[in-house]
């Protein structure tokens, strides 16, 4: 009987999806934490990828090592509260690798704030990054998608506004509008074989959340909480995120897929 492998599981045991191979990705939020696992995900697959994000020392690093592997990655800084930056970008990378086939809706600040101390001003700015560049960035690459005849939509949840979490209104607000959009547009960018999911995370050990918000105490909440042993990590979400933008998947649409250790 086969035994389970070690983690990180060697590489020579994950999937490969010839289907990305060559295959353009577009990736917000890409040059850390999740948006790099992913990045680099596709990059080994032998996708193109492209990916925006602000930090610049981050996302420079992560290009560089893969573009040293032999990898084809574009990346710019682009802050996506500028949506005409956004899609500027959008248009850019697909002129850079050819047409854009996946767009993966990655980018989001989960910083906690109360609900009595909530601005107008803030809360605008939280939808600027959790919710509205999603949109819009469909919007800037299904010409392109279209060009190309299809492809996949895969955006990014979370469980926080499921388990009811009191430290962040704004955001869980944000969030749980992701599956209206994905079931929103399904039908209408189905008419052109484009496929569009929600794939949702756990509590993800990316360094900013072990900076951040794990504590030495939270062991105990997540062991509690999650059906399967072990933490969820960002590669976890990249290998879910692999399958939705492959052919394999071609039948899947208008759904959520959940990796977070079975907590929700």
């Amino acid at each position: 009987m086969p035994t389970l492998p070690p983690y990180p599981i060697p590489e020579e045991r994950l999937a490969r999806y010839p289907s990305l191979a060559g295959r353009t990705v577009f990736i917000t939020g890409g040059g850390s934490g999740i948006g790099a696992a992913m990045v680099t995900a596709f990059a080994r697959q032998g996708s193109k990828v492209a990916f925006i994000d602000i930090d610049e020392k981050a996302s420079a690093a992560l290009a560089g090592r893969l573009t040293g592997e032999g990898r084809t990655v574009w990346w710019k800084r682009c802050d996506v509260r500028d949506i005409a930056a956004l899609k500027a970008a959008v248009a850019e990378a697909g002129v850079a690798l050819g047409d854009i086939t996946v767009l993966v809706n990655n980018v989001a600040n989960d910083d906690r704030h109360e609900f009595e101390k909530v601005t107008p001003e803030y809360w605008d700015d939280c939808i600027a990054i959790n919710q509205r560049p999603a949109f819009f960035a469909i919007q800037a690459a299904l010409p392109q998608m279209r060009r190309a005849g299809g492809g996949s939509v895969i955006n990014f949840g979370s469980i926080s506004w499921q388990t009811k979490g009191p430290d962040y209104p704004v955001y869980a607000t944000a969030k749980s509008s992701v599956n209206g959009l994905t079931r929103g547009l399904a039908r209408l960018l189905g008419r052109d074989n484009i496929r569009i999911n929600t794939v949702t995370p756990g509590w993800v050990m990316t360094e900013r959340q072990l900076a951040l918000w794990v504590k030495p105490e939270s062991d105990a909440e997540i062991d509690h909480n999650q059906c399967l042993p072990g933490r969820v990590l960002a590669e976890d979400l990249a290998r879910m995120v692999l399958f939705l933008a492959s052919d394999d998947a071609r039948m899947c649409t208008a759904q959520e897929f959940k990796v977070d250790a079975g907590w929700t």
